[in-house]
């Protein structure tokens, strides 16, 4: 193969505008410049690749064939560099984020909003999963970055920030009456049956530990896969249900469900952006956290 990739490109606008001096033009180099970048590539093909006439220079036979490849390759490139100017100018692009149904509704999704009406040429790709999952997507680089909750281990490539406070509660409907308005022990929780998220979610983690460092064990009645279902399941009595306080707000200021009370309070939890410190965020990516406010180092 040729080692000098520039003589290519000086061949593909020769040929492209069957003049020397408009190559030359085009190009911004001498007339001399181009007529010896066509000879040095015709020497190491071993090939005449032009012929000279009235007007300027036409291709031979050679170089016709040699041009239909290089104008191919050429012009792929100058796609792709457009391509690149789009990306660098948030004119094209993707942007691949992981987050929970939780992160998502009650955190992401109004700054989605704001990236879409500034960038809407940006293609959004967002992967609904569990922090464990997607703390996975993040070390396996099938994301940009994580919308998740606490409590994780986040390892030495990834970088956290907390950017929402969490409340865990619990709720209850009209059959757990008996129970509104009192201060309750969290022991009384071992008598009540209980609606939980399934056990691959942080949410889970962390109220199994923290039940479990007061001596208190629950074996949940319902384990479901989101916390819309675990509001849902309560609001027909069929337990009590531990979710994050926004899920069930809008229920509990409607008066179908109630808070539970404790003498100890649950100690509070936060939503954290996390993304690979090791690797360089694209454009995209960026745009998103300026828009959400997170201050990212070594961008």
């Amino acid at each position: 193969m040729v080692s000098n990739l520039e003589y290519y490109k000086v061949f593909y606008h020769v040929a492209r505008l069957g003049s020397l001096t408009m190559a030359a033009q085009a190009l911004s180099i001498s007339q001399p410049a181009v007529s010896q970048s066509v000879r040095q590539l015709e020497q190491q093909l071993g090939v005449s690749l032009f012929y000279r006439v009235a007007k300027g220079v036409r291709l031979t036979k050679e170089g016709q064939t040699l041009y239909e490849y290089v104008a191919r390759g050429y012009e792929q490139l100058e796609i792709g560099e457009q391509r690149l100017r789009q990306m660098r100018d948030l004119e094209a692009g993707e942007i691949r984020i992981g987050a929970s149904d939780m992160t998502l509704q009650y955190y992401l999704l109004p700054y989605l909003e704001q990236f879409h009406e500034a960038y809407p040429q940006i293609k959004v790709i967002v992967t609904n999963a569990p922090t464990p999952d997607t703390l996975g997507l993040l070390e396996q680089g099938q994301i940009d970055f994580g919308v998740v909750s606490t409590p994780f281990e986040p390892g030495e490539r990834v970088k956290a920030v907390p950017v929402r406070e969490l409340e865990d509660i619990f709720v209850a409907g009209r059959r757990f009456i008996a129970y509104k308005n009192r201060m309750l022990d969290l022991q009384e929780l071992r008598q009540l049956p209980m609606i939980f998220l399934e056990k691959n979610t942080s949410t889970r983690r962390f109220m199994d530990e923290y039940l479990e460092s007061s001596g208190i064990r629950i074996l949940p009645e319902f384990e479901l896969a989101t916390s819309d279902m675990i509001v849902q399941f309560a609001l027909r009595s069929l337990g009590v249900g531990c979710v994050v306080r926004d899920f069930a707000q809008e229920e509990i200021d409607a008066g179908r469900l109630f808070e539970l009370r404790f003498n100890k309070m649950i100690p509070r939890r936060s939503v954290s952006i996390v993304y690979d410190s090791r690797a360089r965020l694209s454009t995209a990516a960026r745009a998103m956290f300026e828009i959400i406010g997170v201050a990212v180092s070594e961008l």
